[in-house]
């Protein structure tokens, strides 16, 4: 496994844990769709959440939602538009949120709501 896939995986498993221990429930990891993907697609209460895990070794180069511009947003979306259509659950309520980790220290900020629709 390369570097770069090394740090989003252990950034992942980061955030994944934070959203656990936050009492979040882990549906899907690596979800893969229409040609996208949304990294953790978790709930809580009657809430889904689909998440994009941003990874960095300190903000040299940024904030991490700072990189999910709106070509990723669209990528998310139709992401979670599948999940939903295949799961149907149009009903629920849906919230996109961003996970920033930075692996240095091991510290997860969790955006919730870090866009809409």
């Amino acid at each position: 496994m390369d570097a770069r896939r090394e740090k989003g995986r252990m950034g992942e498993d980061l955030a994944a844990a934070h959203l656990v221990q936050a009492g979040y429930e882990i549906l899907a990891r690596n979800y893969r769709a229409a040609g996208c993907e949304v990294d953790i697609i978790a709930q809580k209460a009657d809430t889904l959440v689909f998440a994009e895990v941003k990874a960095r070794h300190g903000y040299a180069y940024g904030l991490g939602r700072e990189a999910v511009g709106l070509a990723k947003q669209g990528h998310l979306v139709r992401a979670a538009q599948a999940y939903l259509q295949s799961n149907d659950c149009f009903e629920r309520a849906c919230r996109f949120d961003v996970l920033e980790v930075d692996l240095a220290s091991g510290q997860v900020e969790h955006i919730e709501g870090a866009f809409t629709l």
